[in-house]
């Protein structure tokens, strides 16, 4: 049963779950005033583990993925913290420990009285160091499915690894998503420059602002269908309204989202990629996945934080 908490449910025989991104800390400050300037504002604040790569590898193991592992790098300064935090949730690390740099952080200020909206303070450290020395090709045995974190694509070790990774995909035959991530990022990388680098992925994941500036089209089911004549699947996220699927040009329709009380809603975008990931895996469609993506993604929204609540055993 998917989203139980259990880490099993995988289909058998489907192949485990390869994610490829950033890992960091999260210090999460949720306000319900606004922020005033010189002074003090009352928040709740939690040190948490986070990074977009992270947090989908955790909820695909949530969400049923018996077979998830995550490559990252990290600094020595939290390495163990993260690991053991990746190891609690069901996913095998693959942590690559930076000799120089801290493991990056992000401060994220939720308002709460603004439907949860979030701003991010982003120090990369470690996180985009990441290089193609940092792979190793056993990484794909056994593994089905391989996810790229579009934070990869934002600095030039982390285009470079990802490079790495698709060609070892493609020449093993096995089929590679890829989620933008920062809407921020790729205003300021440049949309073709991704699009080229993401060039024979077979899945992209994109929110409703990275789609239409991916195509300058703002509505998503427009966005969605423009994007697969490029890519064979593309699913875009648009919160509360739910995802829209399309392939090989054609929309297949729209997945809602649940109602949800919304306390935090930074890590439901990776939630959704998680569960979606996890649904395709044991076999299902592009819309029932995504609507497992949604349902994940309502969870998501109701705590604090980008990971699940913790596996039960």
């Amino acid at each position: 049963m998917r989203g139980t908490g259990h880490a099993g449910g995988a289909e058998a025989g489907s192949g485990g779950l390869l994610v490829v991104g950033d890992v960091v800390t999260d210090i999460v400050a949720r306000h319900r005033t606004a922020l005033v300037t010189g002074t003090d504002t009352a928040a709740e604040i939690r040190t948490v583990p986070g990074g977009a790569g992270a947090n989908v590898a955790c909820w695909a193991a949530y969400w049923g993925c018996a077979d998830v592992a995550l490559l990252g790098r990290v600094g020595a300064d939290a390495a163990a913290w993260h690991e053991d935090a990746l190891t609690r949730a069901g996913v095998r690390p693959r942590l690559v420990v930076d000799p120089t740099a801290p493991t990056g952080t992000v401060i994220c200020l939720v308002d709460g009285a603004a439907a949860a909206e979030r701003t991010f303070l982003t120090d990369n450290g470690a996180s985009l160091r990441l290089s193609p020395a940092d792979w190793s090709p056993d990484l794909l045995d056994g593994v089905a499915l391989l996810h790229l974190s579009g934070y990869l694509f934002f600095a030039e070790p982390g285009r470079a690894a990802a490079r790495t990774a698709l060609a070892a995909a493609r020449t093993r035959g096995v089929p590679v998503s890829v989620d933008p991530a920062s809407a921020g990022f790729l205003a300021e990388s440049g949309a073709e420059r991704f699009l080229s680098a993401v060039d024979g992925v077979e899945t992209l994941l994109p929110s409703r602002d990275e789609a239409e500036l991916l195509t300058g089209l703002p509505d998503p089911a427009d966005a969605a269908s423009k994007l697969s004549r490029r890519f064979p699947s593309v699913v875009v996220t648009s919160g509360a309204e739910g995802a829209w699927v399309a392939r090989n040009g054609e929309v297949l329709g729209r997945a809602p989202a649940p109602p949800a009380r919304v306390r935090d809603s930074t890590g439901a975008g990776d939630a959704f990629t998680g569960a979606f990931l996890a649904a395709r895996l044991d076999g299902a469609g592009l819309l029932k996945a995504a609507g497992e993506g949604c349902g994940a993604g309502a969870r998501a929204v109701e705590r604090v934080g980008g990971r699940p609540p913790p596996v039960r055993g």
